[in-house]
């Protein structure tokens, strides 16, 4: 019994490991294309660099 609870477990944390990769890797895309939205915001106004 403890071997089925151990495995059992063991299968629940590698599939929540797995789906917080893709949710990461998924947020992290999202956050790339915010990041474009705002640059090619910023590159429309016109505004001066401030090199």
């Amino acid at each position: 019994m403890k071997r089925l609870t151990a495995l059992l477990l063991l299968a629940l944390f590698s599939a929540a490991t797995m789906t917080a990769c893709n949710t990461v890797e998924g947020a992290g895309k999202d956050v790339q294309k915010a990041g474009q939205k705002v640059e090619d915001a910023a590159d429309r106004t016109g505004g001066t660099d401030p090199d």
